[in-house]
């Protein structure tokens, strides 16, 4: 090997590096910076309890534990602890409990999931609003973006338009209010406000599984750009207990946030599976909904950042659920049953009465489904209170399943031609067999979720063979 393989590196490149490197370090300052530090020992952020002691570089303690931690060192022999610096020659032999924490942690910090990220000061909220009138699509506008991605419901689509077009105008009508009152006097504001105070509008929204409930709710937050948490409310039981704290629904949404609290307080919350709540006298039944009533109507309630329940080890925020929109949905099995039984008693009395069975081969029931309906389905009468606006999905009907097939933006056939022409191949189907596909799902009774399941299957040996030929 020759001197002449080793050449110098041109000091250009050499200092292109250097700053490339400044850069990354920068980034990561930066984002660093966005969250507040959190005391290690109370797990309070720094805006509760001030500014924080840093003894490590992702070390830090409050004023309030450090001074604790001195009292107990005052009064007990814990050896040298003169040098707070640097942990390692610290003598923590006969320190009580010392046993509860591992040393090998205290490196590495608290992660940023489980930070919040720090508040912008006034200046720059006055000048970027959260929300502007301006920015909120009209209802109309609202359903025609449904439109390209649902299929059919067009009364559930324009009862959600105009129900989240009239929250975030309440919304933005709070804030101007709260605004006027920083900038003017308490006279001069009491002036201006008018007394009328709009009282939020969460929904309920009843329909048979697979009928479009969930991707209602996550078009709608894409289309809005806020952020949305889905919670499965089986998981949900009484504080105290094993399973997910009722405050934990606030706590997915502040992480959909990205652990922003401003955010987080105009963001939409879904809670699926509402209807396994009603009937069960338990810690994951009723009391759950007695528990969510001071959440639905609005109110500041203590959350974990970054964890599912309340514990000594996790930090804790206050996030405000007034302007949070609250979503509910269920499939509510057994509720026709409950709306026969009414509709019959209402049309059984007179020469005119109608059959028993009139009703039994209607698919639509749960269209007619009422606040009574509900009730004596089990849910009780201050949770459904909270939900005003209640309304229904319709069953997905042959042609409603081969519209999905093929209509909307993302469709299951556009997606596997699309996966096809990655492989040069063009993918076609025609009428009959889309209608054949959609029978098939009818019969499965899982409404749109069958369709991907029958297409997966016969399309495996399709999809199996293409790559393998050459000729194709």
């Amino acid at each position: 090997m020759n001197n002449d393989d080793f050449k110098e590196v041109p000091d250009n490149i050499q200092d292109n590096n250097e700053e490339t490197t400044n850069n990354i370090d920068n980034t990561n300052d930066n984002k660093a910076n966005d969250y507040e530090d959190v005391c290690y020992i109370c797990r309070r952020p720094e805006s509760v309890a001030g500014k924080m002691i840093h003894i490590q570089p992702n070390l830090c303690i409050c004023n309030d534990c450090m001074q604790k931690t001195f009292d107990s060192m005052s009064n007990g022999n814990f050896g040298n602890f003169g040098n707070l610096g640097n942990i390692s020659n610290m003598d923590f032999g006969n320190m009580p409990n010392i046993s509860m924490i591992n040393l090998s942690d205290l490196t590495g910090g608290i992660p940023n999931s489980q930070k919040l990220k720090k508040k912008k000061p006034k200046e720059e909220k006055k000048v970027e609003p959260i929300l502007d009138i301006h920015s909120i699509p009209a209802p109309h506008r609202i359903k025609a973006s449904l439109d390209d991605y649902v299929v059919g419901q067009e009364h559930a689509k324009k009862v959600m338009s105009v129900a989240v077009y009239n929250h975030y105008k309440r919304v933005m009508a709070d804030n101007k209010h709260k605004a006027q009152e920083e900038n003017t006097t308490a006279k001069q504001a009491s002036n201006k406000y008018d007394g009328v105070e709009i009282e939020k509008s969460n929904m309920l929204m009843i329909g048979p599984t697979g009928s479009g409930k969930t991707y209602l709710v996550k078009t709608l937050a894409k289309l809005l750009d806020v952020p949305l948490a889905i919670t499965d409310a089986t998981s949900l039981t009484e504080a105290g207990y094993i399973g997910d704290d009722i405050e934990s629904v606030v706590s997915k949404l502040l992480a959909a946030a990205d652990n922003d609290v401003e955010r987080a307080e105009h963001g939409i919350i879904f809670i699926d599976e509402i209807d396994k709540l009603a009937n069960q006298r338990d810690v994951s039944g009723e009391s759950v909904q007695q528990g969510m009533l001071k959440l639905l109507e609005g109110s500041e309630v203590e959350v974990p950042v970054g964890a599912s329940s309340k514990n000594a080890m996790v930090p804790m925020t206050t996030v405000d659920t007034r302007n949070i929109l609250f979503i509910c949905g269920g499939a509510f099995p057994g509720l026709e049953d409950i709306i026969k039984e009414r509709l019959n008693k209402e049309a059984s009395i007179g020469f005119k009465a109608d059959l028993k069975d009139k009703y039994d081969g209607d698919e639509n029931l749960l269209m007619q489904a009422t606040v009574d309906d509900i009730r004596k389905f089990g849910m009780i009468p201050e949770f459904i209170g909270r939900l005003p606006i209640m309304f229904s999905l319709e069953a997905l009907t042959e042609d409603m399943l081969v519209k999905i097939l093929k209509e909307p933006k993302n469709a299951i056939i556009k997606q596997y031609q699309k996966l096809l022409e990655m492989d040069e191949v063009r993918l076609e189907f025609d009428d009959d067999a889309l209608y054949a596909i959609a029978k098939m799902a009818k019969e499965k009774k899982v409404g749109a979720r069958a369709l991907r399941a029958i297409i997966e299957d016969f399309m495996l040996d399709i999809m199996y063979e293409i790559p393998k030929d050459d000729n194709i």
